[in-house]
């Protein structure tokens, strides 16, 4: 192993060093971070998207938690662990966000320089009807406990099984369904009646 750092040390900055760095960072049995990203890249930013409400930060919280999946990468063993991973560190980022009100000035005059229709929010305005009802759904989710938010977010939005949620969020699936249940019925109340969802 230390002749391969001694090696790789001699070549210097070409790209045979940086293909030889790259090769020994590989971890067998686990995606690379480009792997992950052409995966499931749009679908982090689109669940950041509905916890931050803005595009811009959206995406660089995405864009953090793959540096961080990429610093911690050796130890994870599978590629479900992988996904689970990086949506968890999206959903922590974003909630860190939000209750640190970060919202930097770049963003904030991106939003405001840029009054053209985002394709990304007509994405989720599709997914989430751009109508008032879809609105009144988006408004009623900010207000649930976090879990019954999470649970439903990664339920009904990104379509994950039980399984897949209680992996990401770290609670066992029949904690899942607990909070999916409490959170239809609170959400079912807000909006007014069994018909509102």
């Amino acid at each position: 192993m230390s002749e391969s750092v001694a090696d790789a040390s001699e070549v210097g900055g070409s790209p045979a060093s940086e293909a030889t760095s790259a090769s020994a960072a590989r971890v067998p049995g686990v995606p690379s971070v480009e792997e992950l990203f052409r995966e499931g890249g749009t679908a982090l930013v689109r669940l950041a998207r509905i916890f931050t409400d803005d595009r811009n930060a959206a995406e660089d919280l995405v864009q953090e938690a793959f540096i961080r999946y990429h610093r911690s990468r050796h130890r994870i063993r599978d590629t479900d662990a992988a996904t689970a991973y990086l949506r968890s560190i999206v959903l922590n980022l974003a909630r860190d966000h939000n209750r640190r009100g970060l919202m930097s000035r770049r963003h904030y005059a991106s939003r405001r320089s840029d009054p053209g229709p985002d394709p990304f929010d007509e994405v989720v305005a599709d997914r989430l009807a751009s109508d008032v009802a879809g609105r009144r759904v988006v408004e009623a989710l900010r207000t649930l406990p976090k879990r019954q938010r999470d649970c439903l977010v990664l339920r009904h939005y990104l379509e994950l099984s039980e399984r897949e949620i209680a992996r990401t969020l770290g609670i066992s699936p029949n904690t899942v369904k607990t909070h999916v249940r409490r959170g239809m019925a609170t959400l079912k109340s807000v909006l007014g009646g069994p018909d509102a969802l």
